[in-house]
């Protein structure tokens, strides 16, 4: 498997995403919660289905056609990527509406951001609330349903760094998983 493909998923019965070198999350996967080996998701929103059932439904290898806890992992924790930490049981992102998280450049955090199906880019509760209101056209989508709740940056699996003249910090490593767990780039 390729370094991009990473993974989304749950501390417990985990779920892993994959935040790229764009440093979006783009790829999705889930740990199994019998054998602790990760599965990628193919969709964000099939992962957000997951995420959201986490704790009733905890994610085992046979929820996915095809594949079984004798199958080998498609992703492996380590430090070949920076994984971050999602929280189980979040929301699934309302019809429409897309949830975009990204990775700071000092990977010191993840930002939460929601693109309108019209392509707004709205970083506050405060902001969805006043755009659904301008917009009755998405009045079916409930504001508790829009989580700004960021995954963990593992720091166990951040770039190694270098200290270059003048203090200049550069993380020499591009890799970032999160939590229930994902994954950076």
């Amino acid at each position: 498997m390729d370094a991009k493909s990473a993974a989304s998923a749950s501390s417990t019965t985990a779920k892993r995403k994959f935040i790229a070198s764009g440093r979006s999350i783009d790829i999705y996967a889930v740990e199994c919660k019998l054998c602790l080996k990760w599965r990628k998701i193919d969709t964000q929103e099939e992962y957000e289905e997951i995420r959201s059932r986490q704790r009733e439904d905890p994610f085992v290898c046979n929820k996915k056609e095809g594949v079984s806890c004798k199958d080998a992992a498609d992703l492996n924790y380590d430090s070949s990527r920076t994984w971050a930490i999602d929280k189980p049981g979040l929301p699934r992102t309302p019809r429409g509406f897309k949830r975009s998280l990204i990775l700071r450049k000092d990977y010191s955090k993840v930002d939460a951001y929601y693109i309108t199906p019209t392509g707004k880019r709205l970083k506050s509760r405060n902001e969805i609330a006043a755009f659904i209101e301008a917009n009755q056209d998405y009045s079916y989508a409930p504001l508790e349903d829009f989580n700004f709740t960021v995954p963990k940056v593992m720091e166990d699996t951040l770039p190694s760094t270098t200290t270059v003249h003048g203090g200049l910090t550069i993380r020499s490593r591009p890799r970032i998983i999160s939590h229930p767990r994902k994954i950076i780039n």
